[in-house]
């Protein structure tokens, strides 16, 4: 069983990103650090005559909203759309200034879109970011009763001096953090598995918990983390859809190999015990799933005790996960 069988290509997601970097060649380029493909994207107002930095980033939840819907519990999914959009912001170097949503439905209760919007106030409120509008559109036809979208749109500001990456060195450590859980990924599959495949229903237990309460786990937050580790931090990694191998080499930039060493990472048994139950290739997890890591601090070997009590800090568990090597841009979990 693998992401492609349940529905999902990522190959050919990173293949749609590639043409768009082609398309969009023929508009205007001022001002513009990053190019399509990172966490956020980074635009400079040196013709504003401003040394700050705006940094952007859009997402969604995915088909954890079906989840929900399944459910009935609507709070949590509004914490995952801010989370899946600020941890990406974070990776630039800059802090999450303020937010909009997007909620498109056809027919669904009040108190569902409420419980929505206080998920998403508690998400900002972990994340100290503003909301600042959003749009409300309903869609005859477009969704069944009881069905609902959401996207999120966040904007950061920071210093030219402190975007991330910055220049990364041979022999650097790879510190993990942990994730809540399966965060807002893999979800097609997860799904697949569970109740395509198995017959499960949200009540069942798995690894102690009902499915539905660990499906519908939110996806943590790194905002206030990353404000009191940024000094220490070289490159900030969020472990998103792609998993390991299609994150962590975006700040490689084709130069070094990230060597992850498995007995390092946390024991998650949900991650585990989902691996065993839908016979997926190890390989295929590390793709699909953050495996218990949800953001990566690239760091030299001085800045890494400072990072590990900041994050004990913060109550969030640090991995020693392993290093950066001279290659071409490689994740080589061993």
């Amino acid at each position: 069983m693998d992401y492609k069988a349940s529905g999902v290509d990522i190959d050919k997601g990173n293949r749609f990103a590639q043409r768009i970097k082609e398309m969009v060649k023929i508009l205007p380029q001022n001002g513009v650090i990053s190019s399509i493909g990172g966490f956020g994207a980074l635009v400079g107002l040196n013709d504003l005559g401003c040394d700050l930095v705006l940094s952007s980033s859009t997402d969604g939840v995915g088909t954890k909203l079906l989840v929900a819907q399944m459910a009935g519990k609507h709070d949590t999914v509004g914490i995952d759309l801010v989370a899946m959009n600020v941890n990406d912001i974070i990776t630039t170097g800059t802090d999450p200034y303020f937010f909009l949503d997007y909620i498109s439905y056809s027919d669904v209760e009040d108190c569902v879109l409420e419980d929505v919007v206080k998920g998403i106030v508690k998400g900002l409120e972990l994340s100290e970011c503003a909301l600042v509008g959003g749009e409300t559109a309903q869609m005859p036809g477009v969704y069944k009763k009881g069905e609902y979208d959401l996207a999120g749109f966040c904007v950061g500001i920071g210093k030219k001096n402190d975007i991330l990456p910055k220049p990364l060195k041979e022999g650097m450590v790879l510190l993990g953090f942990a994730s809540s859980g399966f965060h807002s990924n893999g979800y097609s599959l997860l799904r697949k598995v569970f109740f395509d495949i198995n017959g499960y229903d949200l009540d069942r237990l798995f690894c102690g918990r009902p499915l539905g309460e660990v499906l519908l786990e939110p996806t943590r937050i790194y905002v206030k983390l990353f404000k009191k580790i940024k000094p220490f931090v070289n490159a900030l990694v969020h472990i998103t859809g792609g998993g390991f191998y299609d994150n962590i080499p975006r700040v490689l930039n084709g130069e070094f190999d990230a060597i992850v060493e498995k007995k390092m990472l946390p024991e998650m048994d949900i991650f585990r015990a989902f691996q065993e139950l839908g016979n997926v290739d190890e390989k295929e997890m590390f793709r699909t799933f953050n495996m218990g890591v949800g953001m990566v601090a690239i760091c030299d070997e001085k800045g890494k005790d400072n990072i590990r009590e900041l994050a004990e800090d913060e109550g969030i568990k640090t991995y020693e996960m392993g290093y950066l090597k001279k290659g071409s841009g490689r994740v080589v979990i061993v």
